[in-house]
């Protein structure tokens, strides 16, 4: 919603309520980063096997976000602080870690 999309079914649990509260201030947000289900399941396994970091989908998507803005030439050497809002325990019997990660 925030990025100007449809609401609709994703594969992110956790964003995305469908709706924009009405106490929420746009003045203070700089930009919304759209990330796709796949991007965000790909940096969570990522995150599990090589960082040994359990979180959710959600927080593999504030991850990808947060390596996109890292990329980015205007960051070269700033820190890049993501969030992430959920534990991975909830989401190891669902297609999220289908496959066992190596």
């Amino acid at each position: 919603m925030l990025s100007g999309g449809k609401a609709g079914p994703h594969k992110i649990q956790g964003i995305g309520a469908g709706f924009v509260p009405v106490i929420l201030n746009k003045n203070i947000i700089d930009e919304i980063i759209t990330v796709a289900s796949d991007d965000a399941a790909t940096v969570t396994r990522a995150m599990a096997r090589e960082e040994g970091i359990l979180t959710g989908i959600s927080g593999g998507a504030a991850m990808w976000a947060a390596l996109q803005l890292a990329g980015r030439g205007e960051n070269k050497g700033k820190t890049i602080v993501a969030i992430l809002p959920d534990s991975g325990e909830r989401y190891l019997s669902t297609w999220l870690f289908a496959e066992p990660v190596e």
